[in-house]
């Protein structure tokens, strides 16, 4: 095993759900813009890019969560947990139909004027993207792209918590939440529009106040894996 193989071992068996952040530990912005780099430059389907990030570092606008997001009051149930203490309190937002169904205006902007694609290749595109919702995928409906969008949501959160455990940086991914009463504090108090939003998934970051109670367990090998 070289060193690189070493650091990633090291760092994925250091990783771990954490449920209460020392409240006093900051993550400096430099390490931060590193873990968001990650997120930005991850992949994405069809490289599409479905998804936005929302970092809430308001405390007042962190505790509009605390009733509903259940996942983010840790091991306490009570005022602290991963909203309370993280460093830094994300929200990944999943793009809808309204964006992300085939051939539609943010496609045709963000082909052109982000991924700076000639006209031929854009309409092979549209083909190709109209074919993978409607025929391979089955994704017709609102509900499933926003399923898909939050599926490559997720390739950036697991990036962004990897390079975090390989800079000794704490993280939680958080699906604990009521759906509907987030949607509707994302509306009221953070202007995201639903048609255009849904709300996937949210994500802690900082420092662990203590280590994990329980050791790290997980299926073997030879149990997750098939050979053919």
């Amino acid at each position: 095993m070289n060193d690189i193989q070493a650091q990633i071992m090291e760092a994925n068996n250091f990783r771990h759900a954490t449920k209460v952040f020392d409240s006093e530990a900051k993550i400096s912005e430099s390490e931060f813009n590193t873990i968001l780099e990650t997120a930005r430059l991850s992949p994405s389907s069809f490289g599409m890019e479905p998804w936005q990030l929302l970092v809430i570092q308001s405390t007042e606008k962190r505790e509009l969560f605390r009733e509903f997001a259940w996942g983010a009051n840790g091991a306490t149930n009570g005022t602290a947990g991963q909203l309370g203490t993280a460093s830094h309190f994300c929200i990944f937002l999943a793009h809808t139909g309204a964006t992300m169904a085939h051939h539609s205006d943010y496609q045709q902007k963000h082909m052109k004027e982000v991924k700076q694609l000639p006209d031929e290749v854009i309409g092979f595109i549209n083909d190709a993207f109209q074919k993978f919702q409607e025929h391979d995928f089955h994704i017709e409906g609102d509900r499933q792209i926003v399923d898909w969008s939050a599926r490559q949501a997720y390739i950036a959160l697991g990036n962004m918590m990897t390079v975090a455990a390989l800079m000794g940086i704490d993280s939680c991914p958080i699906e604990g939440f009521e759906m509907g009463k987030t949607i509707a504090v994302l509306e009221e108090r953070f202007g995201i529009d639903p048609k255009l939003y849904k709300p996937a998934v949210m994500g802690a970051f900082g420092y662990r106040a203590d280590g994990p109670v329980f050791p790290k367990t997980r299926r073997k090998m030879e149990a997750v894996v098939s050979w053919v």
